[in-house]
């Protein structure tokens, strides 16, 4: 039986997420909150403000940075993975968000005001112009957009005061304290992830690549693994001072010449850091719950605990709830789910 923090037994989650998969499963402390809909132009409920812990500190050394992307055809997989965090903290108060977009879309900015209106947050634009010419065609078009290449940028776009950042994705959700992933122990490595050294690293990488022995001696000395860059701890300052945004870029700027990759930002990552990062518990990053690139073909969970999970590949919860054919897994992410107006209550 897998164990999931705070959410008890898994088989328990699947059936109350199933029988009600717009109403909350985990008790609030601190007494009930009465859900209403919110009203305006917003169509995500207005999410309760979090008090979990009895001694939060306001020091800004306490504060977890946590950046994601902002995209209206996301928003919805973003409004859950955010829920997740401020439920499952014991100081939601100390997270900040730092939300990079690339289209100024005003509904996006009014949606999170009101869905959370207390929430600490900072927006940056990312300009596309950026990746303009280094983006190659990937084999799934969502993969092909600017913003997907955000996150090699996250040291240009933060603040000075920002020295640690969390990278999220939209199509994941938390089910325990971040701040285990956030105080990590990066061990002087720029950054930190679940490795996933039984995958075939190999078919990450054309055999083009692989048969060219200077572009494949750029792993000699280490020992590279997957690692999945939709959950990231980063050093910012490391990674402005091993300069290593024009280090991804130059494997993005060969494979306009040569085709070494097939699957968007994620090789050029690999190509610079697999083998170098600090590896964390599997926990921190249940991937592949949406399936394959191409078909997103349901998948069932790993053995082991679980502290996130995470829809990477092609099917997303939200999609699939609304077809009606929904994977066993997508009930798991229903209950963060914050579109829609019903009323709702939690209860201890």
């Amino acid at each position: 039986m897998v164990a999931l923090p705070f959410l008890g037994r898994l088989s328990f989650l699947l059936l109350i997420a199933t029988t009600t998969t717009t109403a909350f499963a985990i008790g609030i402390h601190h007494g009930s909150i009465i859900r209403k809909p919110s009203s305006g132009v917003s169509n995500f409920r207005e999410a309760p403000k979090f008090r979990n812990g009895d001694v939060c500190g306001t020091n800004a050394s306490e504060r977890i940075h946590i950046a994601m992307t902002l995209d209206v055809n996301y928003l919805r997989g973003t409004m859950a993975a955010v829920l997740s965090v401020l439920m499952h903290s014991t100081c939601p108060e100390n997270t900040e968000f730092h939300f990079l977009w690339g289209k100024y879309e005003p509904e996006v900015l009014v949606s999170i005001n009101s869905t959370f209106p207390y929430l600490n947050f900072r927006l940056y634009h990312f300009d596309s112009n950026r990746v303009r010419g280094k983006i190659s065609r990937s084999i799934r078009q969502a993969l092909d957009q600017p913003l997907n290449y955000a996150r090699i940028y996250l040291a240009d776009m933060l603040p000075p005061d920002v020295k640690r950042v969390l990278y999220l994705d939209s199509d994941l959700v938390v089910v325990d304290d971040i701040v285990k992933l956030w105080e990590v122990d990066l061990e002087g490595k720029v950054l930190a992830a679940p490795e996933y050294c039984h995958a075939n690293f190999t078919k990450y990488f054309t055999d083009l690549f692989w048969s060219d022995k200077e572009l494949s001696s750029t792993f000699n000395g280490r020992k590279p693994c997957y690692f999945n860059t939709g959950v990231m701890v980063v050093d910012v300052d490391k990674w402005r001072q091993g300069g290593y945004t024009p280090k991804v870029e130059e494997w993005m700027a060969l494979q306009k010449q040569k085709r070494i990759y097939t699957l968007g930002s994620l090789p050029p990552f690999l190509l610079v850091l697999a083998g170098n990062i600090k590896a964390v518990h599997h926990r921190w990053n249940q991937h592949g719950l949406g399936g394959d690139n191409l078909e997103g073909k349901c998948r069932s969970l790993h053995p082991g605990p679980i502290s996130l999970l995470h829809w990477s590949g092609k099917g997303k919860p939200w999609l699939r709830l609304d077809s009606r054919k929904p994977c066993a897994v997508d009930h798991l992410w229903a209950p963060y789910d914050l579109y829609g107006s019903p009323d709702h209550s939690l209860e201890e």
